[in-house]
């Protein structure tokens, strides 16, 4: 059941806490009793001092203080069980959430937004909260109005003078947060800036010590660390005098209701002797104890209170993420219509209006100079990034509706910055779909021989079970480029784009790289490939040149190249009308009949269209 589309739009985090309002509702009566049990000290000696002396019985006292023994466990208890329902409840939201916080993670960094790992942080900080003695002191500040009526039955003056102090302790609280809050916000704002810079050192930093960047760059970072120290210095000290002020009024205010109880019996008011003065000066003292607690860990609190807004930001509106189609597997035929793609945070056209097509068993090279969008246009194709308008797709269905956990195993991509991950060359190669000891050995050894790393692999100590460290930090480029390629070809997919595949590559390497593509043709694998370099020229059937984001070109290998070498004496702008007419022409006619009879010869396609 869907919300209908006028319903106000509910905070997926606020939703999650939610649901666990039952732990919080019985971690709230917990604290009531353990508020009451607190006073059994007060009562034990109230009775021992009005029952035990004045009746001189030992069973008396002992009674007693087994009974008061019993409270003191229970009360302990108690608290062990309110803890663990707490830290329940932050484990439930923690498990509630972190799919989406994983996904929406993946996802904005997939896009190039700089999100880092900081709504992991968030949540950890709001998990840990949950735990706190700070929230615990919250949950306890209900029992102040209790303990605060119970002094109003004694004496009206007693609760006056009781709640009087406690304003003056609330008062304490607002101005230690006003005093606080900017400079917490903006040590965590110094804290997130200097561990970003400190991550981007320590990434780069083959490159850092190789150009001696070193010193410029821990100055760099010291000067953001000072930033950070000082804020955080700040808040911590006026955090600090305020918690002393309390626990000063704290003090001082179980003095005073005595001196006033003493004053009142005196006058006859106050009925009880010394026990109800002590009694007195005991409960003002308990309605007390909940706001300093929370003053004293105030810190912690804003520090939570910050996450949960970050994080409340972050996650958005609840609403289930859009399921994606499950289509049936697909043949590999591309199409591209129409498409336009921004960069991700930018309004600028990377590709503008670019159109074709590619049918199984076909390698499309898509060239042109540098930035003429080609990477970007490869992200888009296999779904990296999205399509601003246009489509990609693929067997007639948009790209972006397959589901992703199904249809990445029969898409392939080599980025032009191979990342690698810690683990054995096998893992890498299987795309970790598996343990590594469930990995299909036969699927990786096809891979690694039709990018020709057969030999290599075999003069590793453990062969394809060899650690390859973070990164590939044990691999040449050369070698990386090649385990990505295998990587991109793991499995039979039917659609692989690489980019710049033979960036890298010797003169073997190349050879490897066109027997790997010859091996995806006869597989009738629809190939993109991105690339300058003119070895691979045999193993192409249509080539796409690109340039300002722009297709100028487009058609078969021969018709393309013979185009480029023809020499021309037209004008640039009669060139471009020219480009753009042909483009049109050839693109319309060419997605018309390819992608139809290719459609008419298989029902599954028709069908998925």
């Amino acid at each position: 059941m869907t919300r209908p589309s006028d319903a106000p739009a509910t905070s997926l985090l606020e939703n999650v806490v939610r649901a666990q309002s039952r732990y919080f509702k019985w971690a709230a009566l917990i604290s009531i009793l353990t508020s009451l049990l607190a006073i059994t000290p007060t009562i034990y000696m109230m009775v021992v001092y009005n029952r035990v002396v004045t009746s001189r019985n030992e069973t008396t006292l002992m009674m007693f203080l087994i009974c008061a023994i019993g409270l003191y466990a229970l009360m302990e208890i108690l608290e062990l069980v309110r803890t663990r329902l707490l830290h329940v409840a932050g484990w439930r939201i923690d498990h509630a959430l972190r799919d989406r916080i994983h996904d929406q993670t993946y996802s904005a960094s997939r896009l190039q937004k700089p999100v880092g790992t900081q709504a992991f942080t968030d949540m950890r900080m709001i998990r840990e909260f949950m735990g706190s003695p700070a929230l615990g002191a919250i949950l306890d500040s209900p029992s102040s109005i209790l303990f605060l009526v119970a002094i109003s039955v004694m004496n009206p003056w007693l609760a006056v003078t009781s709640l009087l102090i406690a304003l003056v302790q609330t008062f304490i609280g607002v101005r230690t947060e006003k005093k606080t809050l900017p400079a917490l916000a903006a040590a965590t704002r110094a804290h997130m800036q200097a561990q970003t810079n400190l991550s981007g050192v320590l990434r780069n930093a083959q490159v850092v010590s190789a150009m001696g960047m070193k010193d410029a760059l821990y100055k760099r970072w010291v000067t953001l660390q000072r930033v950070f120290l000082i804020r955080q210095a700040q808040a911590s000290d006026m955090a600090g005098s305020n918690s002393a002020t309390s626990k000063f009024i704290q003090t001082l205010q179980g003095s005073l209701l005595l001196g006033l109880s003493c004053w009142l019996t005196l006058k006859g008011v106050l009925m009880g002797g010394g026990a109800m003065m002590i009694v007195a000066s005991m409960l003002g003292g308990r309605v007390l104890a909940p706001l300093v607690t929370v003053i004293g860990s105030w810190r912690q609190v804003v520090y939570a209170r910050q996450a949960w807004y970050r994080l409340d930001d972050f996650l958005g509106n609840d609403h289930q993420p859009t399921r994606n189609m499950s289509l049936p597997q697909p043949e590999g035929v591309l199409t591209v219509e129409g498409l336009h793609v921004q960069a991700p945070n930018s309004e600028t056209l990377l590709i503008k209006n670019v159109s074709f097509a590619a049918l199984p068993g076909e390698t499309l090279l898509i060239a042109g100079p540098s930035a003429a969008g080609k990477t970007t246009l490869a992200r888009t194709l296999v779904g990296a990034w999205p399509a601003t308008a246009g489509k990609v797709r693929l067997d007639g269905a948009d790209l972006h509706a397959w589901n992703k956990t199904e249809l990445g195993p029969h898409i392939g991509y080599l980025p032009q910055s191979v990342e690698l991950f810690d683990g054995t060359l096998a893992e890498n190669i299987a795309r970790f779909e598996a343990p590594a000891s469930e990995l299909n050995k036969e699927k990786i050894q096809t891979a690694i021989d039709l990018c020709g790393l057969t030999e290599f692999v075999n003069s590793l100590s453990n062969g394809m079970h060899t650690r390859i460290g973070d990164d590939g930090a044990f691999l040449s480029g050369g070698q990386r480029q090649r385990v990505g390629i295998a990587r991109a070809i793991y499995g039979d997919p039917k659609f692989v784009v690489l980019d710049e595949p033979n960036s890298n590559l010797d003169e073997a390497g190349e050879q490897a790289l066109n027997n790997t593509l010859q091996a995806l043709k006869e597989r009738q694998c629809t190939t993109i490939v991105i690339s300058h370099r003119t070895s691979i020229l045999p193993a192409i059937d249509h080539i796409l040149i690109l340039r300002d984001g722009i297709a100028r070109l487009y058609g078969t290998r021969d018709e393309v190249l013979s185009r480029l070498d023809a020499p021309r004496s037209i004008t640039p702008e009669q060139r471009h009308l020219e480009n753009e007419a042909e483009q049109q022409a050839q693109q319309q006619s060419q997605l018309n009949a390819s992608v139809a009879s290719h459609r008419a010869a298989n029902p599954v396609l028709a069908g998925a269209a």
